[in-house]
């Protein structure tokens, strides 16, 4: 494990006031489009906020238009909605055609967080537990532990590239807004596991 990430990092809370650029990134479902939104909100300090506020979700004609053009637009956008009071605590996306993503949405209710892991599937792709509960938010050890339980990243990056860790590494990223190295975590984490595989 590099020495520069520490898995016992745990965040004082994933419910607190958020910086509007970051709250709005939250609400867009889609991957490839929250990342060029990430990427113009990086680029442009004085954008026109209202104008995003205004547009963080595309119409389902907007939505079906742009997966006409390519499926990689639907990554994401079959995520179940959160639910009153729900983040998004991380997210995993995968380069396959569809640019599938995997979330985990919590809740914080009378002194309890309640996790739940969602897929664009109705949750076909979860093999695990995909709900969990803690007093306090979880180290990134744990979170990792509980999510790639939930839905196992490891596997299907065997499945897919067992003899080619590099490939493997290129096809997916990890985001967190509460765990910062929680991408380099599981590459590090992915890289073990392929390595270690018969």
């Amino acid at each position: 494990m590099s020495k520069d990430i520490n898995p016992q990092f745990r965040p004082k809370s994933y419910f607190r006031p958020e910086r509007l650029d970051k709250f709005l990134l939250s609400k867009v479902k889609g991957a490839v489009l929250r990342r060029k939104l990430k990427a113009l909100l990086g680029a442009s300090p004085h954008i026109e906020w209202q104008a995003i506020i205004d547009d963080v979700s595309i119409s389902d004609a907007d939505r079906k238009f742009l997966e006409t053009l390519h499926p990689m637009y639907m990554g994401g956008n079959y995520l179940p909605d959160a639910e009153e009071g729900e983040v998004e605590i991380a997210r995993i996306s995968i380069e396959s055609t569809t640019f599938d993503v995997t979330s985990v949405y919590a809740h914080h209710h009378a002194g309890v967080i309640h996790y739940r892991v969602v897929d664009e599937y109705g949750g076909n792709t979860l093999q695990g537990p995909a709900e969990a509960q803690t007093s306090e938010p979880m180290t990134m050890v744990e979170f990792a532990d509980y999510f790639l339980k939930a839905w196992p990243l490891h596997e299907l990056l065997e499945m897919f590239f067992e003899d080619d860790p590099e490939a493997a590494l290129d096809f997916f990223t990890a985001e967190s807004e509460f765990y910062p190295d929680f991408d380099p975590f599981l590459r590090e984490r992915v890289c073990e596991f392929l390595l270690k595989s018969p």
